[in-house]
């Protein structure tokens, strides 16, 4: 039987660690599809604004040679995702591993014959660390130099 693998995230500011997820989700299966979640999604389920739109971090995330296929992520819960798309395995960060929504959905993909595997979270970086560094730098450049001449 063929792995059908999807990885799912918000891929903004990628980094090192969407990197590393897809990495381990290509070694762990024959295709593999990278679900991108859409702004509206963003701004639903975690309260936030991406910063790269959604087309280019498509764009972006299709051009990561470990992905074979890209779906723009538009709904909330991931077994509509399932139906649309027929995977069989799903792969998330071990961050989720233990917690009240990662064994929902464990227990809703077991329910249709998908198998949960989690990769190691990459802790050194994140896409959260990296937009409060760009918040600081803009926060920065907003405050004008004390004592510059002719400020």
């Amino acid at each position: 039987m063929t792995r059908i693998g999807y990885a799912a995230g918000a891929f903004d500011l990628f980094h090192v660690g969407h990197l590393n997820i897809l990495k381990h989700a290509k070694n762990n299966c024959d295709y593999l599809i990278a679900g991108v979640v859409s702004d509206e999604m963003l701004r639903e389920t975690k309260g936030i604004t991406p910063v790269i739109p959604l087309a280019e971090r498509m764009e972006i995330v299709r051009n990561i040679r470990y992905v074979d296929e890209v779906h723009a992520e538009v709904v909330p819960n991931k077994l509509d995702t399932w139906r649309d798309l027929r995977f069989n395995v799903f792969f998330k960060g071990d961050d989720w591993r233990g917690t009240e929504k990662g064994l929902k959905l464990e227990r809703e993909f077991a329910a249709v014959g998908v198998e949960v595997v989690y990769f190691p979270y990459t802790m050194s970086t994140s896409s959260t660390k990296l937009r409060g560094a760009l918040d600081a730098i803009t926060a920065g450049a907003a405050t004008p130099a004390a004592g510059r001449v002719g400020a």
